[in-house]
C-alpha cells in the first residue's frame, strides 16, 4: 500500500490513521540559507539524512509549488533525481546523506498565507501543517525532528529585522546594502515550527527571570506605530511563564523569546519555537480599540502559545490525526490559566457557551470525527472545535477524575517520558494511567468515537422511606462513520438540594460507564431538586425533567455557579421551544427568575450578565429535530421584550451605573461593563421611544471600546434612527485601523434584520473589503454564516451570497474559504425548502473548476 503520509497530494487521496509508518529517511540537521526578494527569493537547504530502517525506498521530499534549480548528493551533483507530481525523488544507495536543493519562491504572490509569504511588507511564514514544503523540499512530516540552523540575507533598509528559531549566533552588512543574520536552534523540532520574520518592526523588550534564575529576554515586535499597543501582551506573557513554572514546573528553555505581530493570517497564532508568529488582532490593544473580550483574548492566546513550548514542541505530535494531543491539553491549559487570572465562573460559562455553539453542532453534522480522527483529505480541515475545545475537556475529566495533585504527577510524568519525542494521545493517557494511578481503558472512547452524548437524568422520591433514587442513562447518536457507539465513562457531578433552603450534603461524582444505572440515597423526608453536571464536568447533553419552578429556585439558589447559570439557561430555553412550538408561552417565570438574578447582592456583575442574557437563535435550534429559523426568532423577540418591558427599570439603572474613574481590567470593572451592554441590548428590544437614544449616548460617551462596540452592536441589530448616524461615526473614526474596522463589518453581519442578506452583498462591494485578509474575511462572512436567521432566509439568499464567496476565495486562500462551508453544510437540519436551496449551493461549488483540496473534502462530506 502507499505511504499515504507521503504520498503525493490529490484530491481523492484519504489519508488514514491506520497506515501510518514511520519515516523511511530520518533528518538530523537541517541547514536553511535565504536570499530574500520579495518576488524571487532563494532558498538553499542542506539536509543530513539517514535511512530509517531496513528497506530500499528512496529518499522522498515532499514539495508544493516547487521548481528544483539544483539537487546535490554528498556534495557531488545528482542527475537522476525525478519528480513525482510535486514532489522530489532522489535514489539513495546508502544509509547516510547529504542533499542539498536549491528552490526559487515568490512570497509576495503567496496569497495562501502558507509557506514563506510578505504581510505588511515584512516577510513572515506559517509553517502548520503542510507549509514547510511550499519553502523548500523536505519530509514536512511532524515526526521528523531536527536541529536547524538559519542564515538569512535582506536588504538593510527595507528588512532591518532578521528572525528565526533559536539564538542569533552571528550577523553582520553584506554587498550592495543588505545584512545578514544567522540563527540556531539546539531543540529538535519538526517543520512545522520552522519560523522566520523578516521586516522593519520595533520591539517592545522586556525580561522573565525563571525559577532557577535565569534572565530571558522577551520582545514583542510589530510596526514602530504600534508599539505603545503591545504592553497588555507582555504582561500576559510575562504571567504565563509565571503560571507555567507554579502549576506545571515547566521552565522556559532558551535565553530569548519573541511574539511577532503580522496582519494577514490564517490562525490566531503560531507556536513556532522561541518566535511565536500572532495575528496582529491577538497582540494589539488599548482601550479605545480593543474590547475586554478581545483582551481576554489576548491573555488567552498568548498564555496558549508560550504552553506550546512543552505541550507542543518539546513534545509534539507523531502524526496529524494525534493533533489534539498537544491542541487539547493546550487549550485546557490556557482556560485553567485564564480562570486564575479573571473571574473562574464566568470564565467557564464562556468556554461552555463556545463549546456549545460551534462543537457540538459540529458533533451532530456531517462533518462530525472524533477528537483523534481516524481520516482526512486535507489536514487543514481538521483545525476544529472537536480537536481543539471538546479535546480540552477529556483533559479536563481526567483532571475531575484524578484531582489536582494526582493531575500533576500524570503531566510530570508525560513531560518527563516523552520529552524531545514525537508522541500520540495514547502515550498522553498511558502516562496519566502510571502517574494518577487512574483505569482509563473506558474513558479511551472519548477520544475515537465522535457524537456528543446525550445522558438522561431522573430523580424520584419515595415518601415512605425517604429514598431519593437517580436513574441515569446515556446515548450517543450516530454520526458518519460510526453507526453503534458503546457506552462511555462519564463523569456526572451532581447534588440533591433541599427544595426550601437550597441546603445539600455536597457534590457527588459519579461516573457512568453503563447504558443504564441508578444510584439511591436515604434521608429525604421530602423531594430534593436535582442540580446536576455541575461545573460542566463532561461534554454531555443532559436530560432532566425539571418543572418551571425547581430551575427558577435553582437559578436563585444553586451554590455552584455554572449550574445556576444553567437553570437559568434551561427555564429561557423551556419557554423559547414552547413559543416557537406552539405560538405561546408564559413568560412570568423566567420574568421573576431574571428579576430575582438582578437583584441579588451576592452575585457579581459578570456572572448576572451571564446568567440574564437569552440563548442564542442557533443554541435553541440545535434543540429541535427540524430547525425553524422564523419561529425561534418571534419567540426570542416575544421574551426579550416581555423581559424588558417588565423589567425596564433595573435594565436602565445597569445600564446607567456609572463609571469608576480610569480603565480597569479587574473581573469587576469588566463585569460591569458587560452588564451595562446586556442591559442596553434589553432596553433597545423594549421598544422605548428613547431607546436608541440611550444607545446613542452610550456610544458617544463611551471612554472605552466595549462599551462603544456594545452600543454599535445594538444599533446596528435595531430600526432605530440613530443606527445609521453611529455607523458612520465609527467608519470616519476607525477607517485606519483595519482590527477595529474588523468590528464594523462583524456588527452589521450579526444583525438580526430583514435587510441583512442585502446589506452583505453592500458590504462585499465595500472599498474597505478584501479577500486577501482572512480577518476581514471572518469578520463579514463567518459573522454572517453564524446569523441564524438572516442566513438561512428561506429565500435563500443566504446560502448563495456564502456559495459565491468560497468560490471566488477558494483560488486566492483555500484554508479560509474551506471555513465558510460549515453554515451551508448543516442544510440536513432545516425543512424540504431550505435543504434543497442550500443543497443546491453546495453543487454548485462543488462543480466548480480547478476546485481546491480544503474545499472538495468539506463541501462533499457534508453533501454525505
Amino acid at each position: 500500500m502507499l505511504d499515504a503520509l507521503s504520498a503525493p497530494p490529490s484530491q481523492n487521496i484519504t489519508i488514514r490513521r491506520e497506515d501510518y509508518r514511520p519515516p523511511d529517511w530520518l533528518v538530523s540537521e537541517v541547514h536553511l540559507d535565504f536570499q530574500l526578494y520579495p518576488d524571487a527569493t532563494t532558498v538553499l537547504a542542506t539536509l543530513t539524512m539517514a535511512r530509517n530502517g531496513e528497506h530500499d525506498r528512496p529518499i522522498r521530499l515532499l514539495g508544493d509549488g516547487l521548481t528544483a534549480q539544483t539537487v546535490l548528493v554528498d556534495g557531488e551533483e545528482c542527475s537522476d533525481w525525478s519528480m513525482d507530481k510535486a514532489d522530489l525523488i532522489i535514489p539513495a544507495t546508502g544509509d547516510a546523506h547529504r542533499i542539498e536543493t536549491r528552490v526559487k519562491i515568490n512570497p509576495a504572490a503567496n496569497t495562501q498565507l502558507m509557506g514563506l509569504y510578505v504581510s505588511g511588507g515584512n516577510f513572515c511564514t506559517q509553517c502548520e501543517a503542510e507549509g514547510f514544503r511550499r519553502i523548500t523540499f523536505f519530509p514536512d512530516r511532524p515526526d521528523v525532528l531536527s536541529r536547524y540552523s538559519v542564515r538569512m540575507e535582506a536588504d538593510k533598509a527595507e528588512y532591518p529585522v532578521l528572525l528565526s528559531n533559536g539564538n542569533c549566533t552571528a550577523s553582520g552588512d553584506g554587498d550592495k546594502g543588505r545584512h545578514w543574520a544567522e540563527w540556531s536552534d539546539p531543540f529538535p523540532k519538526p517543520s512545522y515550527l520552522f519560523a522566520l520574520v523578516a521586516g522593519n518592526l520595533s520591539a517592545n523588550r522586556d525580561v522573565f527571570t525563571t525559577m532557577s534564575g535565569k534572565q530571558v529576554d522577551l520582545a514583542i515586535w510589530v510596526a514602530e506605530d504600534d508599539l505603545s499597543k503591545t504592553g497588555h501582551a507582555m504582561q500576559a506573557l510575562k504571567d504565563s511563564m509565571a503560571w507555567d513554572e507554579k502549576v506545571y514546573g515547566r521552565e522556559y528553555d532558551l535565553s530569548e523569546f519573541h511574539i511577532v505581530a503580522v496582519a494577514d493570517f490564517n490562525f490566531g497564532a503560531m507556536e513556532n519555537k522561541s518566535l511565536n508568529i500572532f495575528n496582529s488582532r491577538y497582540v494589539l490593544a488599548d482601550p479605545d480599540i480593543a474590547t475586554d473580550f478581545d483582551y481576554n483574548n489576548i491573555s488567552g492566546i498568548v498564555a496558549h502559545e508560550y504552553f506550546h513550548n512543552w505541550s507542543g514542541n518539546r513534545i509534539t505530535c507523531r502524526d496529524w490525526f494525534q493533533l489534539s494531543l498537544k491542541e487539547g491539553f493546550t487549550v485546557y491549559r490556557d482556560q485553567c490559566f485564564t480562570e486564575d487570572h479573571a473571574s473562574r465562573a464566568v470564565k467557564r460559562i464562556e468556554d461552555v457557551r463556545q463549546l456549545r455553539s460551534i462543537q457540538f453542532p459540529e458533533d451532530a453534522s456531517p462533518l462530525a470525527h472524533p477528537v483523534r480522527p481516524e481520516s482526512y483529505m486535507e489536514i487543514s480541515n481538521f483545525y476544529t472545535s472537536t480537536i481543539y475545545n471538546k479535546g480540552a475537556e477529556l483533559i479536563r475529566m481526567m483532571h475531575t477524575l484524578a484531582g489536582p495533585e494526582r493531575f500533576r504527577k500524570g503531566t510530570d510524568l508525560y513531560f518527563d517520558r516523552h520529552d524531545g519525542q514525537a508522541a500520540t494521545c495514547e502515550d498522553f493517557v498511558v502516562a496519566m494511567e502510571e502517574g494518577a494511578g487512574l483505569d482509563l481503558s473506558q474513558f479511551r472512547l472519548w477520544y475515537s468515537q465522535s457524537g456528543t452524548p446525550r445522558v438522561s437524568a431522573n430523580l424520584s422520591h419515595d415518601a415512605s422511606s425517604g429514598t431519593a433514587t437517580l436513574n441515569l442513562s446515556q446515548a450517543i447518536p450516530e454520526t458518519p462513520g460510526q453507526k453503534h457507539k458503546q457506552p462511555m465513562a462519564i463523569p456526572i457531578s451532581f447534588a440533591l438540594l433541599d427544595r426550601t433552603t437550597g441546603a445539600h450534603s455536597g457534590s457527588q461524582l459519579h461516573v457512568l460507564k453503563q447504558e443504564h444505572e441508578t444510584i439511591s440515597f436515604s434521608g429525604f423526608s421530602a423531594p430534593p431538586i436535582l442540580s446536576i453536571n455541575r461545573g460542566f464536568a463532561a461534554p454531555i447533553t443532559i436530560d432532566t425533567p425539571r418543572r418551571q419552578d425547581e430551575l427558577a429556585f435553582l437559578s436563585a439558589h444553586d451554590d455552584d455557579p455554572f449550574a445556576r447559570y444553567e437553570a437559568m439557561q434551561q427555564l429561557m430555553l423551556a419557554t423559547l421551544l414552547e413559543h416557537a412550538s406552539t405560538g405561546q408561552a408564559d413568560h412570568a417565570p423566567v420574568i421573576e427568575a431574571v428579576r430575582k438574578t438582578l437583584s441579588d447582592p451576592a452575585l457579581d456583575s459578570a456572572l448576572i450578565a451571564e446568567a440574564v442574557l437569552m440563548p442564542s437563535d442557533a443554541f435553541v435550534g440545535d434543540q429541535m429535530v427540524v430547525v425553524d429559523p422564523d419561529a425561534i426568532r418571534r419567540a426570542s423577540v416575544a421574551l426579550q421584550k416581555d423581559l424588558a418591558t417588565a423589567l425596564d427599570n433595573a435594565w436602565r439603572a445597569a445600564q446607567h451605573a456609572p463609571n469608576d474613574g480610569a480603565f480597569e481590567l479587574t473581573p469587576a470593572a469588566m463585569g460591569k461593563r458587560r452588564l451595562r451592554t446586556v442591559a442596553l441590548g434589553y432596553i433597545m428590544a423594549s421598544g422605548a421611544n428613547d431607546a436608541g437614544k440611550i444607545a446613542l449616548a452610550q456610544y458617544e460617551s463611551a471612554t472605552n471600546m466595549t462599551d462603544r462596540d456594545g452600543a454599535l452592536r445594538a444599533l446596528a441589530g435595531s430600526k432605530a434612527a440613530e443606527r445609521q448616524a453611529a455607523l458612520d461615526n465609527f467608519y470616519a473614526r476607525y477607517e485606519a485601523n483595519p482590527l477595529v474596522l474588523d468590528k464594523w463589518f462583524m456588527c452589521q453581519a450579526l444583525a438580526a434584520r430583514d435587510d441583512t442578506p442585502k446589506l452583505i452583498e453592500t458590504l462585499k462591494a465595500h472599498p474597505a473589503f478584501t479577500l486577501t485578509n482572512p480577518n476581514r474575511v471572518r469578520a463579514l462572512y463567518t459573522s454572517f454564516g453564524s446569523n441564524q436567521w438572516a442566513f438561512h432566509t428561506a429565500s435563500g439568499k443566504g446560502y448563495a451570497l456564502m456559495a459565491e464567496l468560497i468560490i471566488e476565495l477558494d483560488a486566492i486562500n483555500p484554508q479560509t474559504a474551506a471555513r465558510l462551508v460549515t453554515p451551508l453544510g448543516r442544510f440536513k437540519r432545516y425543512d424540504a425548502g431550505r435543504q434543497a436551496l442550500a443543497k443546491a449551493q453546495l453543487e454548485r461549488i462543488l462543480a466548480t473548476p480547478n476546485l481546491s483540496k480544503d474545499v472538495f473534502e468539506q463541501v462533499s462530506k457534508s453533501l454525505g
